[in-house]
């Protein structure tokens, strides 16, 4: 199948393919005799996977490493749970330190009475950050 059809069965932008054959985490479409990429099932299955992994927020190194994993049918669990594992750890503290901002924030929008006064908490607390 052609680019725009693997595409549409992967969920995967005909753009990004093309950038995931450019830097290496997939193999080049084969190449019809027309000059067209041929995609076959494999290869929209690699690209369901990568997008399941974006889905969750696996960088690219790290989804090289899964695919590697995945590929390798000799591979260890341990590798992949401690891949998960790390992944997990990132998510979990971006979260907490999300809702810390989200925190400050609800305090300083709470503290602002958001009327006709200049006075302002929020900028306040922006202009004694800035210097």
């Amino acid at each position: 199948m052609q680019i725009g059809k693997a595409a549409d069965a992967s969920g995967v932008s005909a753009k990004m393919i093309r950038h995931y054959e450019a830097i290496g985490l997939i193999a080049n479409g084969a190449r019809q005799e027309n000059g067209y990429r041929d995609y076959d099932d494999r290869d929209v299955h690699e690209l369901r996977f990568i997008r399941s992994a974006r889905d969750l927020g696996f960088s690219l190194a790290e989804i090289r490493a899964l695919l590697d994993l995945w590929r390798n049918r000799a591979r260890n669990s341990r590798d992949v749970n401690a891949l998960a594992t790390r992944h997990l750890s990132a998510v979990e503290a971006k979260i907490a330190e999300l809702q810390a901002i989200a925190q400050t924030l609800r305090k300083l929008v709470g503290d602002c009475h958001g009327d006709s006064r200049p006075e302002c908490p929020i900028l306040e607390r922006l202009q004694s950050h800035a210097d």
